[in-house]
């Protein structure tokens, strides 16, 4: 008997139709720590969208590395920024950036934001067994080109574990060290000059930088930055141009201006 035909484009509805599951993962009573990774925000700038997020991982009281990159550009119109397993969130990526690129191969065109945001929802979704168990919670933020305005607008994306989405209109942060950002994020959009939609690269970085410093200062997963060290985010940036990343070097040297 054939396998059924997959719906054209849909790179998830062919995985599907071979029973190949986008996500696996198998949970038993032995199972050891869980890495962690956190913490990871976005706020509107005046240019497009800075996504930012530390880069420690932890596992229990124990910190397992300060090389982790949690913003990872899943095409030239979108960011994803994650926050839990990042094994379960690493291959979340994976799935999303193939999705992505077959849907554009095969119907010579870009899926639209909406259906982006769907496909993350969808995923999470899938990881509902190993979520309601605690193994592999992932809480992720998502940021992508909507090219149904002209000219296009960036828009942030947030999910809770079971897959539900919200946008956010000028910021979101997820992570252990989210409600210190969020807290600040507020405080400086109602009250602060300049607010942080109207700030430009170079103060929008030096804002994110100092976010995490306080962070760190109030949540011992959150690894901060720290010159003196070379210790700084991982930032990326969307826009109408698409991605850029800023490299240490630019944060530092935004950070000292």
């Amino acid at each position: 008997m054939s396998d059924p035909a997959p719906i054209a484009g849909d790179f998830l509805s062919l995985l599907a139709a071979h029973q190949v599951p986008p996500v696996r993962g198998d949970v038993s009573l032995s199972a050891p720590i869980q890495t962690q990774a956190t913490t990871v925000f976005a706020f509107h700038f005046a240019d497009g969208i800075l996504m930012a997020g530390d880069r420690r991982a932890t596992a229990g009281n124990v910190i397992v590395t300060d090389r982790v990159d949690k913003v990872i550009e899943i095409d030239a119109a979108s960011l994803l920024a994650i926050a839990g397993v990042p094994a379960t969130a690493f291959e979340m990526a994976r799935v999303l950036q193939t999705s992505f690129e077959y849907y554009r191969r095969s119907q010579l065109q870009p899926l639209s934001l909406p259906a982006k945001v769907r496909a993350l929802a969808r995923l999470l979704r899938e990881n509902l067994p190993m979520t309601m168990q605690g193994v592999g919670v992932v809480m992720p933020l998502f940021a992508g080109l909507d090219h149904a305005t002209t000219p296009a607008r960036a828009k942030i994306y947030f999910y809770d574990p079971l897959g539900a989405q919200f946008h956010a209109v000028g910021y979101a942060a997820s992570g252990s060290g989210s409600g210190t950002i969020r807290s600040i994020l507020s405080f400086q959009e109602r009250h602060g000059e300049p607010k942080p939609s109207e700030m430009k690269l170079p103060h929008a970085v030096q804002f994110a930088l100092r976010l995490l410093m306080v962070a760190s200062e109030f949540d011992s997963a959150t690894g901060g930055v720290n010159p003196e060290t070379r210790t700084f985010a991982t930032i990326k940036v969307l826009r109408a141009g698409g991605v850029e990343a800023i490299e240490a070097e630019q944060q530092a040297e935004f950070l000292r201006a």
